[in-house]
C-alpha cells in the first residue's frame, strides 16, 4: 500500500473515532477520559492531513495553500483512480 492511501485510511479512521466521540460527549459531557482521546485523535488527524497536503496536495478546497494561485483545480482530486 502507498503513502498516499495509507494517509487517506488514517484520516478515515481518525474521523470515525472523532464522530463517535462526538456523539458520546454529547451525553457524557464530562468524561475527561473522553475528552482526552477526542483532543489526541483530533492531533493526529491534523498532522496525518498536514502531511497528505504537503506531499500530494490539498485534500480538501479548505486545505489549499498556495497564496499566489488556487491550487484545488490541480489533480488528481482524492477520490479519482489515478490518485490511488
Amino acid at each position: 500500500m502507498n503513502r498516499r492511501t495509507q494517509l487517506l485510511r488514517m484520516i478515515q479512521k481518525y474521523d470515525f473515532a472523532l464522530y463517535d466521540l462526538m456523539l458520546y460527549l454529547d451525553t457524557h459531557t464530562g468524561c475527561q477520559e473522553a475528552l482526552a482521546l477526542f483532543r489526541k485523535y483530533k492531533s493526529q488527524r491534523e498532522k496525518a492531513i498536514a502531511e497528505y497536503t504537503s506531499r500530494f496536495g490539498p485534500l480538501q478546497a479548505v486545505h489549499q495553500q498556495s497564496e499566489h494561485e488556487w491550487d484545488w483545480g490541480k489533480g488528481p482530486y482524492p477520490w479519482e483512480k489515478e490518485a490511488n
